[in-house]
């Protein structure tokens, strides 16, 4: 009821739609599972697999209110020339 004093916009039931997925990179893989975990043991949930590309690590949750987190780690040098992204 708080979050409806900042929109006059409907707010989405979290629970079973997906508004929006917050994105944000980190310096290695290890920080990666470390908000993993974080989140994991502070009331998230696990939302997809971690995905492992190589050049690029990626892991998810669920916050306690429903919203959808994406953490991820790209090495600088970027994708190889013949990654199969």
């Amino acid at each position: 009821s708080y979050f409806k004093t900042f929109t006059s916009k409907s707010v989405a039931a979290t629970a079973g739609t997906a508004e929006v997925i917050m994105s944000f990179s980190l310096e290695s893989r290890e920080a990666v599972d470390e908000v993993i975990r974080t989140a994991l043991t502070s009331g998230g949930t696990a939302s997809e697999e971690a995905q492992d590309y190589g050049f690029m690590y990626t892991h998810s949750f669920q916050d306690p209110d429903g919203h959808l987190w994406e953490v991820f780690w790209m090495d600088p040098a970027g994708p190889p020339k013949d990654a199969a992204l």
